[in-house]
């Protein structure tokens, strides 16, 4: 039992390790005060004891952190309890990040939107790098959730003291109040947001009940009640998660076996709300599952879901939160994408949002332009734009939800008939606004004859020209189907770089997420790869001309639709046109000409894929668009642990300089033998050589010491003879091989010869030098400088024998080359016999030749 509990408390000390690892744990104002005063962007997790920091958004930023490995990023979690700054976040902190930089809060998300959240943090990271270099001042911002409690706390005061007013004058009682009133609503409109946050609770099925299939009968229960489901999801906890999520009872007995048994199967996550506000969904679904205890919830609520399907203590069958910071902090953990529930405030500013239309096959046929110029007149901007042929599949599980539906087949058939045009449209209120500019699905001609269904019907289908989504999260899901997270890259041209933050600025605003990037000046090889789909253009030589002339900053974009959605961000090709067709995009406000249009964007997504490998090679993506990382190659592996070892070698040198004598690499990479004077012990000088002979070796020595950056000198007088010696014999070996005469091998021979001298010389100069030194040190000698005294000796002989060692391969060389001279001799004499004898052989032929012809003209 003991060595289980030991086992616990180092697993959780581990974990706590671990993150306090990523971030910085402020529990005082004193700790608070210093964080803020240091540089950087500091995140900060605030949260309240109970709960604790969101678990669930660790791995976000850890995985953020190695990505960008910036180091003005930091990460902090501050429990508001104890720190007095954070005195108003008290009861108020589910899921809160601030942004800190310069002592000043610069950003700010209440709850755990990951998309938002990370996009945030890479935004303000930017912007510090601007402040950093002076090219922008830093803004500050305040936290509405704050400075809306300020607001209300002075307008709580005014009115108490327009009320004491309001007793001294009673005659003008109703007209101070309508002024109040109007002060009051303005008030409301300024200061509050635009929706307030529904209320939630979420909800686990657990593995006994999910493997007992009882997850349906529940869901009905759920329904009967009145409980809406926002969000569900079956998902099976690892051990690690299961921890995480029930850390606050890691202090109970029974923490281990709730961890195995939550981890032990599927579990369903559910988010639930009811009512118009939520505000009653915590209470009504804990009284619903009853006590913790299941032999409670069969005594005190028998009717109780757990008392229904719960067994026995943590295997109770359901989990319902038990507070609002909780319910947040869980929704964070099963759905980090998901954001908190929110209800319109009555007389607020509408919310900004977007839609998926769809104009279908037919209406796209006949009536395209008509209807785009409707959307326009409507107030909607197109910020996606596609126009695409669905297969017959496609459109079946598009509409996978009206398969039961008598018109299922007419819509898919209709749908899979030809090209249609989606669009992603963005509007105050849009789901809402879109809808309403459609009209009706049925009858449309009857109920709104305005409506976009209605003008463009056609008489031989009942099936709807447009679409339009029901809800922001329908929206949301529809626009992914439309327009999955895709990559482009976009390229600042060299005449654009003296304006990339601004176009940066812009991509951002753009809703562009910047995956990778990198700033560079291409050569001409690689700009006419680039550009090798415009070779037959005769524009191609400029082209290609211009992108060498500067650095250009590649980036790959990561968006919805980003191939269209950047192309439409830049505009036509000549910045002319795009002032007029499309004033405010990019070409438009930073391009000259057409060679000089300031950014580049890929035509398609197989060219962007293309570039995308020639300019960062191959890289992989996230669901959000962010690269992954990639596990390092065996080759990689194998670089590292050179480099690892190259930068080992580089450091010894100066370990051996601060306490040891021994070698130091030289530039040709062999080692040298090196004295350290910092070596002996402390309070004693270097032994110096005395006399000429002395001074002169001294001298020679600091001339030869090889001048490599980053490496350490050897200082060895010894060492450096036999270095010299060993440059000379390779320097003369490599005349000896180029020139390949008699006499130079003879001369090679001569030097190596002299060499041996030379390093009998050496050794006696250096027998020499120690005697000298011993007769000056003086009688009290340290062990350390025996020690030092043996190590330069061993040190010095090595290098002797390392010397010798090459002058034996250089004698073999020679004797080498000699033999194959001698070779070369005797092929020669054996040819010029062979021509003798050859010669010979032709004489006396040609004397047969004239003997003969003689004796001929004897005879006639």
């Amino acid at each position: 039992m003991g060595a289980e509990e030991d086992k616990k408390k180092k697993a959780k000390m581990a974990r706590r390790k671990q993150e306090v690892q990523l971030q910085q744990e402020i529990e005082t104002t004193e700790e608070w005060e210093e964080m803020i005063a240091k540089e950087g962007l500091w995140v900060v997790d605030v949260y309240q004891e109970w709960c604790g920091p969101c678990a669930a958004m660790v791995g976000n930023f850890r995985r953020l952190k190695n990505e960008l490995g910036d180091e003005l990023l930091h990460f902090a979690a501050a429990k508001a309890d104890t720190v007095d700054p954070l005195d108003k976040y008290r009861g108020r902190c589910e899921p809160c990040f601030l942004l800190f930089a310069g002592g000043v809060l610069v950003g700010f998300v209440h709850g755990a939107n990951s998309p938002v959240i990370l996009r945030t943090i890479t935004e303000q990271l930017a912007a510090e790098h601007k402040v950093m270099d002076g090219s922008v001042e830093r803004k500050e911002v305040k936290d509405p959730l704050i400075s809306n409690l300020e607001e209300r706390e002075k307008a709580r005061y005014d009115e108490e003291e327009n009320e004491k007013e309001e007793e001294e004058d009673d005659d003008n009682v109703l007209d101070y109040r309508g002024e109040r009133c109007n002060y009051g609503d303005t008030l409301t409109m300024s200061s509050q947001q635009e929706e307030e946050k529904k209320g939630f609770t979420v909800a686990l099925i657990k593995p006994d009940a999910v493997r007992d299939g009882k997850v349906e009968e529940i869901l009905q229960q759920m329904s009967e009640a009145g409980i809406e489901i926002l969000a569900q999801e079956e998902r099976q906890l690892s051990e690690e998660e299961a921890r995480d999520f029930y850390s606050h009872l890691q202090e109970e007995d029974y923490f281990e076996d709730l961890v195995k048994f939550m981890s032990s199967g599927p579990s369903f996550a559910l988010v639930l709300t009811k009512g118009k506000k939520g505000d009653t969904i915590l209470h009504d679904w804990r009284d619903m599952i009853g006590p913790t205890s299941v032999e409670e919830a069969k005594d005190q609520a028998p009717d109780s879901l757990r008392a229904k399907y719960g067994s026995d203590k943590y295997m109770n069958a359901l989990h319902g939160s038990d507070s609002p910071d909780r319910a947040a902090r869980e929704m964070a953990f099963f759905f980090p994408d998901m954001s908190t529930p929110t209800i319109p405030i009555p007389g607020s500013r509408p919310q900004l949002q977007r839609t998926l239309a769809l104009i279908r096959p037919d209406a796209f046929n006949k009536s395209r332009d008509e209807i785009m110029e409707k959307i326009k007149e409507a107030g909607f901007k197109v910020a996606l734009q596609k126009e695409m042929t669905l297969t017959k599949e496609q459109a079946a599980e598009f509409y996978k939800e009206h398969t039961d539906e008598p018109y299922f087949e007419e819509l898919i058939t209709r749908m899979s008939s030809g090209p249609l045009m989606a669009l992603g449209l963005a509007r105050d209120d849009a789901v809402t606004a879109w809808r309403d500019v459609l009209g009706p699905t049925t009858n449309a001609k009857e109920e709104a004859p305005d409506s976009l269904r209605a003008q463009f019907s056609i008489e031989e289908t009942s099936i709807n020209q447009l679409h339009g989504s029901d809800s922001k999260e329908t929206a949301e899901k529809e626009i992914q189907y439309f327009f999955p997270m895709e990559q482009t890259v976009a390229a600042i041209k060299p005449d654009g770089i003296s304006t990339k933050e601004e176009i940066i600025d812009k991509i951002h605003e753009a809703g562009f997420r910047i995956a990778a990037r990198k700033e560079t000046t291409i050569t001409k090889e690689i700009a006419e790869e680039f550009y090798a789909e415009h070779k037959d253009k005769e524009y191609y030589d400029d082209l290609v001309n211009h992108m060498t002339s500067g650095p250009t900053m590649f980036m790959v974009l990561s968006r919805e639709g980003a191939v269209s959605g950047w192309r439409q961000v830049i505009g036509p090709t000549n910045p002319e046109e795009a002032k007029t067709e499309a004033p405010e995009s990019l070409r438009a406000q930073f391009g000259q000409s057409i060679l000089q249009n300031a950014v580049h964007g890929s035509s398609d997504a197989s060219h962007a894929k293309n570039s995308i490998e020639k300019v960062f090679g191959q890289l992989e993506f996230n669901p959000d668009g962010t690269v992954k990382e990639s596990e390092p190659t065996k080759e990689q592996e194998e670089t590292a642990v050179e480099e690892t070892q190259a930068e080992a070698s580089d450091v010894a040198p100066e370990l051996r300089q601060e306490g040891t004598g021994g070698t130091a690499q030289g530039e040709d990479g062999e080692k040298k033998d090196g004295e350290d004077e910092a070596a002996k012990p402390e309070g004693e000088e270097a032994a110096k050589p005395e006399g000429e002979e002395a001074q002169a070796q001294s001298e020679q020595t600091e001339s030869e010491k090889p001048k490599d950056e980053g490496k350490a000198e050897a200082k060895g007088e010894s060492g450096e003879e036999a270095q010299a010696n060993q440059e000379t014999t390779e320097s003369q070996a490599k005349t000896d091989e180029e020139g390949g005469t008699e006499q130079k091998s003879e001369d090679r021979a001569a030097s190596v010869a002299k060499g041996e001298d030379k390093t009998n010389d050496n050794k006696g100069e250096d027998a020499k030098g120690e005697e000298a030194k011993e007769g000056d040190a003086k009688d009290g000698e340290s062990k350390g400088e025996d020690k030092a005294e043996e190590q330069k000796e061993e040190d010095a002989s090595k290098a002797t024998e390392e010397s010798e060692k090459k002058e034996e391969e250089t004698k073999d060389e020679t004797k080498k080359d000699e033999d194959t001279k001698e070779e070369d001799a005797k092929k020669d004499e054996e040819t010029k016999k062979d021509e003798e004898t050859k010669n010979d052989d032709e004489t006396k032929t040609e004397q047969k030749e004239e003997t003969k012809t003689e004796e001929q003209q004897a005879a006639s």
